[in-house]
């Protein structure tokens, strides 16, 4: 028996290939399948199972392309409805993969079909769970995305509690927790950074597995702090559960390079949103005019899922160099398959041919610490609602770079505001998002909050109530 673990950092996720006696099963596979096909060749090996924990909503799995390539059968917990051939496993059914056992587990709450799988090795023996979003290391998923009519987040919140309780937490305390996403995955509150844990572990320390919790504490807690869902969330989930384009198709189409007049002409005539992926630093120093920046080294799909609201939108990229097919195939990882090229040659080749470029202002935090007090020193904090909370500039506004798209009526054109998130990242995103609309006066604050503590700037402090 072979348990790989294929984790993608930008997304925080974990698939999985398991292989016993020549045959393979695939859970929550990337879009990108070619890796999955070439590990089993080369093991000498067949996928005979696609199993798909729930309609994710986070990514576009590649459950769809990989059946079809390899003839693996595409196995869905009870209640999943799909545009395609699959097979709707019932609570409890078992599959054989060589010399052992997958059986599934119905655990709905994350979602109303979400399955974990229970590998049984060849003695008979529970070894692993693969528990999707039902239960992460730290924490559990998020119980609000599948909302309906007649079904509520406390609903949902209440099915979780029984799924651990009655499916999970009964298991052997030694049994393996594999689970679908670490840190830095939306589909959680505060997951672990950890991504393989031991599931007694998880009933010593996880705040949702309490053996004295009850049930109406257990919906109050899993519901408190959830911020709302990204906005691509629930197309992603439609992506997934409906069907989509075959990822060779959306790279052969987006993998274009492009001379600067064409790139020029399809950005005019198509509508198309210029998105530079390269280094915030080269993004500053010069890009051109209207750009929106989100870069490939940071946790670029996720926050092109989060900011850009149509999924359909063209898009012409500005890319480092060697990295356009890098590009195109993490947006469609988030769905985003509508990639017209990239600029051949880069900036560079852009101001050769004589275009317009633009710059960000940028400064230091200790260039900003001299500015503080200053009559028109305006500061725009741009990270999330709990980093804002431990600790901020006094006297900044915040502004969440997570929901700009909505709340940028709350700041002022007329205004120059020094814009900072915790490392230099997001702010550079959310200042070429304003420049973008019409915002001129804007200050980049180079390194961020970390840097900024290192100076005499006043900052306040978040103090629980609890010790006051």
């Amino acid at each position: 028996m072979n348990i790989e673990q294929l984790y993608t950092g930008c997304l925080a996720q974990g698939a999985y290939y398991i292989e016993s006696e020549g045959e393979v099963a695939i859970i929550d596979p990337l879009r990108e399948t070619q890796q999955y096909i070439n590990k089993a060749k080369a093991e000498e090996a067949k996928i005979k199972y696609v199993f798909e924990t729930h309609f994710h909503a986070d990514f576009v799995s590649g459950h769809i392309d990989l059946a079809k390539k390899t003839g693996a059968t595409i196995v869905f917990g009870p209640g999943a409805k799909t545009g395609y051939d699959i097979h709707e496993a019932k609570d409890n059914e078992i599959f054989k993969l060589g010399k052992i056992t997958i059986k599934v587990l119905h655990t709905p709450g994350h979602t109303l079909e979400s399955a974990t799988y229970l590998l049984i090795d060849e003695y008979g023996k529970d070894h692993a769970i693969f528990s999707g979003d039902t239960l992460f290391l730290g924490d559990v998923g998020r119980p609000d995305l599948a909302i309906k009519s007649d079904l509520t987040k406390e609903d949902l919140a209440g099915m979780l509690y029984d799924s651990l309780r009655n499916k999970i937490m009964p298991l052997a305390d030694d049994v393996i927790v594999y689970p679908a996403h670490g840190a830095g995955s939306a589909c959680g509150k505060n997951l672990s950074k950890e991504t393989v844990g031991i599931l007694g572990d998880q009933k010593r320390t996880n705040y949702a597995l309490r053996a004295d919790m009850t049930r109406d504490e257990f919906i109050k807690e899993v519901l408190d702090g959830i911020a709302p869902p990204p906005q691509y969330f629930a197309k992603n989930a439609m992506m997934n559960k409906s069907g989509y384009s075959t990822f060779e198709s959306v790279l052969e189409k987006g993998n274009v390079p492009l001379f600067p007049e064409e790139f020029e002409a399809l950005a005019n005539h198509e509508s198309a949103l210029v998105l530079d992926v390269r280094h915030q630093d080269d993004f500053v120093k010069s890009h051109i005019p209207n750009a929106i920046f989100i870069g490939l080294d940071g946790q670029f799909a996720p926050w092109v899922g989060a900011l850009i609201t149509d999924i359909k939108q063209p898009i012409l990229l500005v890319v480092p160099e060697g990295r356009s097919q890098e590009a195109v195939t993490r947006l469609s990882r988030v769905g985003y398959d509508n990639t017209l090229g990239y600029l051949q040659g880069g900036i560079e080749a852009w101001q050769k041919s004589g275009r317009d470029v633009e710059t960000l202002q940028s400064i230091s935090a200790k260039a900003l610490e001299s500015k503080i007090g200053e009559k028109g020193t305006n500061i725009l904090d741009v990270r999330k609602d709990g980093e804002f909370l431990s600790s901020h500039i006094e006297d900044a506004q915040h502004l969440s770079l997570d929901f700009i798209n909505e709340n940028m009526t709350e700041i002022d054109k007329n205004k120059t505001y020094h814009v900072h998130c915790a490392g230099g990242y997001r702010s550079v995103i959310a200042a070429s998002i304003l420049k973008a609309r019409g915002f001129r006066n804007l200050v980049n604050v180079e390194g961020g909050f970390a840097a900024i503590k290192e100076t005499s700037i006043s900052v306040t402090d978040y103090v629980c109530p609890s010790t006051l």
